[in-house]
């Protein structure tokens, strides 16, 4: 029984490690340079690309996970569907110079709308959110509507991983109608296959996307970051992680 139960540990790392190289392949083919980690609900089983390199970066708008439950929490906006009145200021996209609701300004990835808020939430409530969320290295740096973006905090994938458990379990100093909320405005993808809860962000050389996705029953963590060199690459943000989700055969071709 002893030498049967190395040659199943034996076997499953094998199998892990076929899987990391054929993850590598899909980088190296695209010719994009990134770090990948996809981590099962029990912890048990994790794929991963280049993660056991120790780089952070800013997060970018994937802050804007933790920072909707941090807007809502503090009663700043009551759900989902309140109207955050533009400004009439024109900028570079389209579809941020309108009113916005939560959940348009976290689906359009727009900048003012959390800017807007974390001018109100200020530098001492950020710390004390970031140290009780254990979120990357919890520093704002002196400018508090930039600090996500090209400031000071900076998260690794396996600092995104451990925030979204965190999150799916409920299992964070947040009121959970509002995590719900978020849950809501997270879902990006339902069909009879599969749900996808994610966030894309970018700033500069840095793209992220992160969330987790229930297949068949099991839910599977992830969190992709790769570098940015010129604007065609950002779609690889999302496709890298689903080619490497069916690559795995957890997601069907």
């Amino acid at each position: 029984m002893k030498y049967l139960g190395l040659l199943i540990i034996w076997t499953f790392s094998a199998n892990i490690y076929a899987a990391d190289k054929e993850i590598a392949s899909l980088y190296r083919d695209n010719n994009i340079h990134g770090a990948i980690l996809i981590e099962s609900a029990d912890g048990k089983i994790k794929y991963q690309h280049n993660v056991d390199d120790p780089a952070s970066f800013v997060p970018a708008s994937t802050f804007k996970i933790p920072n909707t439950l941090i807007i809502l929490e503090e009663g700043l906006i009551k759900d989902a569907s309140e109207i955050i009145a533009w400004d009439g200021v024109e900028r570079e996209y389209a579809r941020w110079n309108k009113d916005q609701t939560l959940k348009s300004a976290f689906q359009n990835s727009c900048v003012w709308c959390y800017q807007r808020y974390a001018k109100k939430i200020g530098h001492v409530k950020y710390h004390k959110y970031l140290r009780d969320f254990d979120y990357g290295n919890q520093l704002t740096g002196s400018e508090i509507t930039r600090f996500w973006l090209d400031g000071d905090l900076r998260v690794s994938v396996k600092d995104q991983i451990s925030f979204l458990r965190k999150l799916y379990e409920e299992n964070l100093p947040i009121q959970k109608q509002h995590i719900k909320t978020l849950k809501n405005i997270m879902l990006s993808q339902s069909n009879s296959q599969m749900k996808i809860w994610s966030k894309t962000g970018w700033s500069g050389k840095d793209g992220w996307y992160v969330g987790y996705l229930i297949v068949n029953e099991q839910t599977w963590f992830f969190a992709n970051h790769i570098e940015i060199n010129q604007s065609s690459d950002l779609p690889l943000r999302k496709k890298l992680t689903m080619d490497t989700f069916k690559a795995l055969r957890i997601v069907q071709q």
